[in-house]
């Protein structure tokens, strides 16, 4: 399998977004295919408006890590997206590939489908934390060209107020590693 380079990022978010669906998320010996992912662009729910401040990789950078903390406890993990624009995409959901035994340990749960189903779930499963914040992508987190998916489906993102009418949520169809499943 071929790893993505930084121009993958470069184009319009949700479009990069759709095609992250399939590919494989490498953070050292944890590998996941990721299944569900949210764009975020200069809309009102989007951190770029938001928390302008925190988001500065979302307009400085394209192919760069953008992590953050929330409710103080959940780390959140992001690519940035957009040569000339303002994006980042949201890991929402992997299906775990490698490292299972290392995710489980770290989440302190057996079960595979709870290991990264969530981005708070995926990002303590993959040991992701402020650390990696603005690194770029295939440094210490590599993405690896994925699999054909039988199918794609979108809808609106999860756990927002604002801009509800964006269908920028893409999942797997019928992936039980889905984080909240089909709508």
């Amino acid at each position: 399998m071929t790893y993505l380079n930084k121009s993958f990022f470069a184009g319009d978010t949700v479009t990069v977004a759709r095609n992250l669906i399939g590919t494989v998320l490498v953070v050292g010996e944890c590998s996941g295919r990721i299944v569900e992912v949210e764009a975020y662009t200069t809309d009102a729910a989007a951190h770029s408006v938001t928390r302008r401040n925190t988001a500065a990789l979302m307009t400085e950078t394209f192919g760069h890590l953008y992590v953050y903390l929330i409710y103080g406890m959940y780390y959140c993990l992001n690519f940035t997206t957009e040569r000339h624009g303002v994006g980042a995409v949201l890991i929402r959901a992997a299906e775990p590939l490698s490292g299972e035994h290392h995710m489980r340990r770290r989440r302190g749960r057996t079960d595979p489908k709870k290991l990264a189903s969530g981005p708070g779930r995926l990002c303590e499963a993959f040991g992701i934390d402020h650390r990696l914040n603005g690194q770029q992508i295939g440094e210490k987190l590599k993405l690896k060209q994925g699999y054909a998916l039988a199918e794609i489906r979108s809808g609106p993102r999860i756990g927002i107020s604002k801009a509800t009418d964006l269908h920028w949520r893409f999942y797997e169809a019928d992936n039980p590693f889905v984080s909240r499943g089909s709508i």
